[in-house]
């Protein structure tokens, strides 16, 4: 098995979650369906309640900004007042959210909602977060040679902390150090990425960034970071040029250290 060496000045690894740690069918399969089949009921067992109010609130800016920017959305607009019918006004939220998944937009307010039903579902073990076999040993074994791991997701940081909270393989929150999210920034912006170096407190050519996805790759590069597109099944194919220009892995295992200076 090939293996890719990490660069001998590396202190941290930063990790996406979709197709790199864990498989995208447990996103597309569980979780995004979960999402769909009781979005409808969550909203009108919890409408009343402030945390509700918050995302549904958080849901109507995103729409009052797309509109602004003149985006395409459904056809009816969020609204949560107290002049509006309740059912009519659950079934825009509805409409909203299931047109945001359709279109798998990233938006911070969709994650906020679906990280907080998703609290909902492994709380109550209907579901239980899924990570690659190779992902937990690679990890301990960076901890051990003195590396900090930070995860960063579109998914809220919530969200992130319920799937490796509650995964198959118990409680992994003690792996990481620290979750990023969209409130960062996107991940196909390098600044984003600059942030994440300020925040955590290194040079960005100290972290190495792992994704399956090149758009973020190329983003992570422009600021600094080293970086490796994680080939897993399911994961959308590279071109010849992004196979040519990006070192790759099929599992973690395949990251070499370098001997510590």
């Amino acid at each position: 098995m090939a293996t890719v060496t990490v660069p001998a000045n590396t202190s941290v690894f930063l990790l996406d979650i979709e197709g790199t740690t864990t498989p995208i069918t447990f996103v597309k399969d569980i979780l995004f369906p979960y999402i769909k089949e009781h979005l409808e009921d969550y909203l009108s067992d919890h409408w009343e309640e402030d945390e509700c109010k918050q995302d549904v609130h958080l849901l109507k800016k995103q729409t009052e900004e797309d509109h602004r920017l003149n985006r395409a959305g459904p056809v009816h607009a969020v609204d949560q007042t107290v002049h509006t019918d309740e059912e009519k006004a659950i079934r825009e939220v509805v409409d909203n959210v299931l047109w945001q998944m359709a279109a798998d937009r990233k938006t911070t307010a969709l994650k906020q909602l679906q990280g907080h039903m998703w609290r909902v579902a492994y709380n109550t073990g209907k579901i239980k977060g899924e990570v690659y076999q190779d992902v937990v040993p690679a990890i301990r074994g960076w901890r051990r040679q003195g590396m900090k791991v930070y995860i960063y997701s579109s998914g809220s940081v919530e969200a992130q902390k319920l799937l490796f909270g509650y995964s198959v393989e118990g409680d992994l929150l003690d792996l990481f150090d620290g979750h990023f999210d969209t409130n960062i920034g996107a991940k196909v912006e390098s600044k984003s990425y600059e942030r994440i170096a300020e925040r955590i407190g290194c040079a960005p050519e100290e972290i190495m960034f792992l994704t399956d996805v090149t758009r973020e790759a190329k983003a992570a590069e422009e600021a600094g970071l080293n970086v490796a597109v994680v080939l897993r099944p399911g994961n959308l194919e590279l071109t010849d040029e992004e196979r040519a220009h990006y070192s790759t892995v099929t599992s973690f295992s395949q990251l070499e250290l370098s001997s510590r200076p």
